[in-house]
């Protein structure tokens, strides 16, 4: 996974369209190669790296061959699968360029569609995104990750079990349940966001902490790398359901179209949160100006219970010879019994106001 940022791409400036530019950072030692062909009655996977005698094969249009590659580091082996299956050059340089907005694009040959796998760190409160890429024609699927984590592990025992339908299907059906399974994973990590805004929201009402201000601001920074990642998705499989490509099978447009109302879900729950932390940020100034007024409050009471008190005790300190109350043997005693007075008197009033 790589941290999300607003990254600059100079390798590829000037070049000619169709250039081959890995733009991201080596993740793996190895580019790892998971080949798996099926049909609805066989199935048979082999594990490889780029370091071995790699021998790239295409089954007949009865079977279905999915390539998934692991590591987008090696341009020769981009390069390799390019010739061999006759991709074209635009999808190749997608592929490695690895700051891509998700979206789909056809081909005369094929599909192409990026995404975006994201995990939410709940230490740091970040959130790292993993490119994805597919291409797809009849009988033929090649995925490619950025490092070695098996993102498509469901998919897989799925495949090897025999359950659903993907064995009975071709690779139009098995890049909608790729897909599916990526966008699945959007819901657990929108649930941890909404966790964690629940416990902001009881730390403000209990002790607004300076430091929660910065959360929230960092938190609607992740929320909108959510946004940015899902938003475009949800075009992408629009147009996905409405191809009309050779290759695709009128059964697999009805749960792609089931797909694009859970990225409509997902975004819908993005908006909230987003709604969510918009108030409390609002909440947050609210109370700090609560808890501000409570403190002003008590000052001006206190102030206006020596106010009078200081009064007194600023008239009988003046230094004046004709005071007659100076001369008063209980004078003293009754100035302290009249300050007292007003004293209780000042509470009593406020209390009974509910100034506090």
């Amino acid at each position: 996974m790589k941290k999300k940022g607003n990254k600059k791409k100079p390798k590829i400036v000037g070049l000619p369209p169709g250039s081959i530019v890995f733009t991201g950072n080596q993740k793996v030692e190895k580019v790892i190669i998971h080949y798996l062909v099926y049909d609805s009655t066989h199935f048979s996977e082999t594990t490889i790296d780029n370091h071995s005698q790699i021998t790239f094969k295409t089954s007949d249009d009865t079977q279905t061959d999915w390539y998934d590659i692991r590591g987008l580091h090696d341009i020769n082996l981009i390069e390799t699968l390019g010739r061999h299956f006759d991709i074209h050059p635009l999808v190749l340089e997608d592929i490695v360029d690895i700051i891509q907005r998700p979206k789909l694009d056809e081909y005369e040959k094929g599909l192409f569609i990026t995404l975006r796998a994201l995990v939410f760190d709940k230490a740091t409160l970040e959130i790292k995104v993993e490119q994805i890429a597919l291409y797809f024609r009849k009988g033929l699927l090649i995925s490619f990750q950025e490092t070695e984590s098996d993102l498509f592990l469901a998919v897989r025992r799925r495949i090897q079990s025999g359950q659903g339908r993907i064995r009975d299907r071709g690779s139009d059906y098995l890049a909608y349940a790729l897909i599916d399974n990526i966008v699945d994973s959007y819901y657990p990590i929108l649930d941890e966001f909404e966790a964690v805004i629940e416990v902001l929201e009881d730390k403000i009402i209990s002790d607004p902490e300076e430091n929660i201000r910065e959360q929230i601001h960092h938190l609607k920074k992740e929320l909108l790398v959510v946004r940015k990642s899902i938003a475009p998705l949800r075009e992408a499989i629009g147009r996905f359901a409405k191809t009309e490509v050779s290759f695709m099978d009128e059964k697999s447009k009805v749960y792609i179209r089931d797909l694009y109302d859970h990225t409509v879900q997902v975004m819908d729950m993005v908006e909230s949160y987003r709604d969510m932390l918009n108030g409390l940020q609002d909440l947050y100034l609210s109370e700090i100006s609560f808890k501000m007024n409570q403190v002003m409050q008590v000052l001006t009471i206190i102030t206006s219970i020596f106010v009078p008190l200081s009064f007194l005790t600023g008239m009988y300190g003046m230094n004046f010879v004709n005071m007659p109350e100076l001369r008063f043997k209980y004078g003293y005693f009754i100035l302290l019994g009249v300050m007292l007075a007003i004293f209780v008197g000042s509470i009593v009033y406020f209390r009974r106001r509910k100034w506090f």
